[in-house]
């Protein structure tokens, strides 16, 4: 079973997005999904603008401060070289002090403080609610996009699902779909802050002293090289995870679901060194993004060392000659550290995007997919007798291979026909082109005479009930199987249609009755009983056509005889297929249809077919005798 689906694909965006920081295209899909919130997106972006703005005046703030008190400072220092210096700075301390305390005065340090405090309050406030903004828009974006995927995958044919690992699609619809949202959150909007804030703090430090502006990039060239070289790294990296991710996801469960085939053949410890070599591919590739990491950040470390070096070892010489202010000098340290943040974080936001792109393709490449039943019809089942005629069906499940060759045959309504023949002779084919789970390529179905593809999907679905022979059941209640979440379904009608089949005294007999939870896939249920629920749950939709597929091949003696009663009683006035290797239980049958790679042998009542001496003779003799 190969890993992706091989469906047609439709649509621009179907090739992969490795060796791209950023797709244009790709990106336009995913934004047009918060067009529903762009006032939100909006404000997150004034907000962004605002934040790098504010960021920036706080640096400038606090070099005047320190300014301030150097030149204060400065005065003391003056008056402690004068041998009366003690009566001079007592003086001097008591001026300062009248004119910080004087009425209707504040001074330029009380002033420039406030300001600092101001700042940051404003600073706090907006980064609060930018984070919070653009998070809640990542996951406005992410739910409406979960929910389109969820309803396409609910539209694939059951082909699409034939040939897609089920944990590839997990994951596809829950983690893929979660790098999405920090496009959004830690994507774009932080690319763009950063990226703001790098621009007007350079412009800003070119204003303030040129030369100290260029002594602090001296390093940036290397920097930039390195960034380069660890985006390029960190982004195979992200690739390699999502493969694995997805790897691993559908190994576990096909392998959890299976577990009892596992144990009962002894193959647990084969299973285990499968999992082990796509657990130790999953770390790898986790570690090698972690080796970048290790590798990138402590060079950003030693970068922003040199810069803050050679910006301590001119500026001190700038200051005692006089060109240059200590104020100046720390604002160029909080100008380095507000410079290469950005920068360090810019290459991680780089690769969040990358990653946001990467699970972006696969999920559009999903939906981009077309495997759904094509549903042009208009027709009504309401007032549908349920008559059935194949003309000339040819099928096939891949390309010219067959299953269903020529295939001719009829059902009047309220009658009951039997499908008999070896395994993969094609009866299950048979009724999943009744039901449209599969397309016939050749010849016509009809129904009342009409093309079934003519027959709205979803009343026609809901006017033919399917009873497998592997039944499912969800970790739900009794009631909530039957009904499956239908609320038109009353709990009067599920009754009176257990009481039908059968099975009513068995599930009053459960802890809870109808309410009692049945756990994953019915555990709690015997095969029987699991049947038994599916004939209820095909007998409260009123059906007009009825099939069976093999629904006592799995059961034991007793739920047998239950289980043919159910069949006689949900059977009578309506259009009936039955699928069964036990010939036993479709001797009523109005007609009997033998099968055999995908061809018609023979087709009459049980005594005919019995006296014709051919196929069907033969596979009652091997039965009974």
């Amino acid at each position: 079973m190969s890993a992706t689906a091989t469906a047609p694909v439709k649509g621009k965006v179907t090739k992969e997005v490795q060796g791209k920081a950023f797709d244009r295209e790709l990106f336009g899909r995913v934004f047009a999904f918060s067009k529903p919130y762009r006032s939100v997106f909006n404000w997150a972006v004034v907000l962004t603008v605002v934040l790098s703005l504010v960021g920036v005046v706080r640096p400038i703030m606090l070099g005047w401060l320190v300014d301030v008190a150097a030149t204060s400072y400065d005065q003391l220092f003056a008056l402690t070289q004068d041998s009366n210096w003690n009566a001079r700075s007592i003086a001097w301390m008591a001026t300062t002090v009248r004119s910080i305390s004087g009425p209707g005065t504040l001074t330029l340090f009380w002033a420039i403080t406030i300001v600092v405090v101001v700042l940051l309050i404003i600073e706090t406030v907006v980064q609060y609610f930018q984070a919070y903004w653009t998070s809640w828009l990542g996951q406005a974006v992410t739910f409406d996009l979960r929910q389109k995927l969820y309803a396409k995958v609910l539209a694939f044919k059951l082909r699409y699902f034939d040939r897609t690992p089920i944990g590839t699609l997990v994951t596809r619809v829950i983690s893929d779909i979660e790098t999405i949202d920090d496009i959004f959150s830690q994507g774009l909007l932080m690319i763009m802050g950063d990226i703001l804030k790098l621009v007007v703090v350079v412009v800003v430090m070119f204003v303030y002293n040129w030369k100290l502006a260029l002594l602090s990039m001296v390093p940036i060239p290397l920097l930039l090289w390195s960034t380069n070289i660890f985006k390029n790294s960190i982004q195979k990296s992200f690739q390699d995870v999502r493969t694995q991710v997805a790897r691993l996801n559908a190994f576990v469960q096909e392998h959890i679901q299976g577990m009892s085939i596992v144990q009962l053949f002894g193959r647990e410890q084969q299973e285990y060194t499968k999992f082990q070599a796509i657990n130790r591919e999953h770390r790898k590739a986790h570690i090698r993004g972690v080796l970048a990491y290790s590798i990138f950040f402590p060079v950003v470390e030693i970068l922003s060392a040199v810069s803050l070096s050679f910006l301590v070892w001119w500026g001190v010489r700038d200051v005692l000659e006089g060109v240059a202010t200590i104020g100046d000098l720390f604002a160029y340290i909080l100008f380095i550290n507000m410079l290469f943040r950005p920068i360090r974080q810019l290459a991680d936001r780089f690769n969040v995007l990358q990653m946001g792109m990467v699970g972006s393709e696969r999920v559009f490449k999903v939906l981009d997919t077309e495997a759904q039943v094509a549903d042009d019809g208009t027709r009504s089942t309401k007032d549908m007798r349920g008559d059935i005629a194949f003309k000339g069906v040819w099928f096939a499940y891949e390309d010219e291979n067959f299953v269903l060759q020529d295939v001719n045959m009829e059902a009047k309504a309220g009658q009951m026909i039997a499908l008999v023949g070896a395994t993969g002779s094609g009866k299950s084919s048979t009724i999943n082109i009744l039901s449209r789970a599969y397309e016939f390529q050749r010849g016509e179905v009809l129904l009342d005479g009409a093309d079934i593809r003519s027959y709205a999907q979803a009343e026609l679905r809901k006017s033919i009930s399917v009873v497998l022979q592997d039944v499912f059941l969800f970790s739900d209640t009794v009631h909530n199987n039957i009904t499956l979440g239908d609320p038109a379904i009353t709990r009067e009608v599920v009754i009176e249609a257990a009481k039908t089949v059968g099975a009513h005294e068995f599930i009053e007999r459960l802890p809870s009755g109808y309410d009692t939870e049945v756990r994953e896939r019915g555990g709690i249920l015997s095969l029987g009983q699991r049947q038994l629920i599916a004939f209820i749950r095909a007998a409260v939709n009123k059906p007009r056509i009825l099939v069976l597929d093999e629904a006592t091949s799995s059961v034991d003696s007793t739920s047998e005889q239950l289980i043919q009663q159910a069949t006689e009683r949900i059977t009578k006035g309506r259009t009936s297929i039955v699928i069964a290797h036990r010939l036993s239980t479709i001797q009523k049958a109005d007609r009997i249809i033998v099968l055999d790679k995908g061809r018609i042998l023979e087709q009459g009542d049980h005594q005919e077919l019995l006296s014709q001496n051919g196929a069907y003779r033969k596979l009652y003799e091997l039965q009974f005798r």
